[in-house]
């Protein structure tokens, strides 16, 4: 059996172009053995290539010239932004500031984008559009829903990238391009201190319903003015809560328990606590009876 020869060790855990290993000393027919993955003409790896958009950006980087940087669904995904399940397309999203020509190698999505659009450096130093920029990049792809929650996101309340002033000022300056009509409608209905998709999509779905917006993640007192915690979505002139229940916590028991402990403590400072799950979701004529019968038991007239 032909054993190939090592390479050297700088390049055994990561993608290397080509370039950098004849640097090194790699003959060229050792960078055309066949135990050597291929994810780009001038990309090699020790192991096995990898499709998933992270793997892609950091083989393809090893050869993405200065100018250039991930855009649209590659720098959504690279910076973790909330989206949709469904991801356009296969390959990768790479742009340029205008007049420069989008790249076309295979496998890459070229863009040309203004040099007003931001650059930021992610750790391992992919270069990468701004959440924000990237947030109206992706407007002419997804619906209005779908941007309220990935606005929601980036208002968030842990490590929020952007304020709600600065989305305004990102959806007046994207003027007449495209996806701009959908950021406008989106606008109004984004809101900070989210922490999930589903407590966005709970809270429009309730909103819709003609019921009082809920506050979100309102801090809970007892009596005596001490802080029992945070409710996912609360009606506070109704003393009712909703609190969706991802399963995400059963997986950690001291988790699970300090939850179990904090909506019993909401229930005996006289909330009304209606939990909801993915199956409730789901059955919505349900859920809504439930809110509807406790916001009118506390008085609410619609």
């Amino acid at each position: 059996m032909h054993r190939h020869r090592a390479l050297p060790t700088t390049l055994h855990a990561r993608p290397f172009a080509i370039t950098e290993a004849v640097d090194l000393g790699v003959g060229i027919g050792r960078l055309r053995g066949a135990d050597l993955a291929r994810p780009f003409r001038a990309v090699r790896s020790a192991h096995a290539a990898t499709v998933d958009i992270p793997s892609l950006a950091r083989s393809y980087a090893t050869i993405m010239p200065p100018g250039q940087y991930f855009s649209y669904w590659t720098a959504a995904v690279l910076l973790g932004l909330r989206m949709p399940e469904r991801v356009a397309g296969a390959g990768l999203d790479v742009a340029v500031h205008h007049p420069a020509r989008a790249p076309r190698p295979r496998g890459v999505r070229g863009h040309e984008l203004l040099p007003t659009t931001r650059i930021v450096t992610l750790a391992g130093g992919l270069r990468v559009s701004s959440a924000v920029d990237t947030w109206c990049q992706l407007a002419r792809y997804l619906c209005v829903d779908d941007l309220i929650v990935m606005g929601d996101g980036l208002v968030c309340r842990t490590n929020p990238v952007a304020t709600m002033d600065e989305l305004v000022a990102a959806v007046t300056a994207w003027g007449h391009r495209p996806g701009v009509a959908a950021l406008r409608k989106a606008l109004p209905d984004i809101r900070v201190r989210t922490d999930s998709v589903r407590e966005t999509m709970l809270r429009l779905l309730v909103v819709r319903a003609g019921f009082p917006e809920p506050i979100v993640n309102f801090e809970v007192r007892n009596r005596f003015g001490a802080v029992l915690g945070l409710a996912d979505l609360a009606f506070p002139e109704y003393r009712v809560l909703l609190e969706y229940d991802g399963g995400q916590h059963r997986d950690d028991e001291k988790q699970f328990h300090r939850d179990v402990e904090r909506l019993d403590d909401f229930m005996e400072e006289k909330w009304r606590v209606i939990r909801v799950n993915k199956e409730l979701m789901a059955r919505r004529a349900t859920l809504l009876h439930k809110v509807r019968t406790a916001l009118t038991e506390a008085g609410w007239r619609g």
